[in-house]
């Protein structure tokens, strides 16, 4: 289709990252290791491009062993059952191309079987030429959700009141992509 690129995300030089709280003062932070995903750009029309990536649930990392056993157990992400976390948008909402610019992705995130839409404030970091000769674009996006939405109810109640584990997480992704052309591979 003439003005559409598709670009890979580059693991490697990208994150997706989440924070809650524990014990309602303190935030513990993790991430996921392993995910993958293409975003495709309407260079004529960029409220028309979109994004998919799936993530590998089992690659829960939040430094603590124990702990992200428990996360992968059927009390949290269960991913024995649901290995793959996804995320697919639907729509791309006040998209520039120019460094700097704001714009939200509405699209559909799936947990443990579950979807449901979600919106990402992104923000378009800039494009460049690698030392390899491709093309590489950076974005970053946050969005808040509550984990009971889908399906991750598991808490404590504390002695002193309140619970262990917040219900909003905070999720934040760097992503850096490269586009894809012919035959170019993707550049170390």
């Amino acid at each position: 289709m003439p003005g559409t690129t598709t670009w890979k995300i580059d693991p490697a030089h990208s994150s997706v990252e989440f924070a809650v709280k524990h014990m309602m003062f303190t935030t513990v932070r993790g991430r996921f290791k392993s995910f993958s995903g293409t975003i495709t750009v309407d260079e004529d029309a960029p409220e028309n491009s979109s994004a998919e990536v799936e993530i590998d649930a089992a690659s829960i990392d939040t430094g603590v062993e124990d702990r992200d056993e428990h996360l992968r157990s059927e009390d949290f992400l269960d991913v024995e059952r649901y290995p793959t976390i996804t995320f697919r948008s639907k729509r791309v909402e006040g998209a520039l191309d120019e460094e700097g610019s704001r714009f939200r992705v509405v699209g559909d995130l799936t947990i443990r079987d579950t979807t449901m839409e979600v919106t990402l404030d992104a923000i378009f970091e800039g494009v460049g030429k690698d030392p390899w000769g491709g093309q590489r674009a950076g974005f970053a996006a946050t969005t808040e959700i509550d984990r009971r939405d889908w399906g991750l109810r598991w808490n404590q109640t504390l002695e002193t009141g309140g619970i262990l584990v917040g219900h909003n997480v905070r999720i934040e992704l760097d992503v850096q992509a490269v586009k894809q052309e012919g035959e170019q591979e993707e550049a170390a």
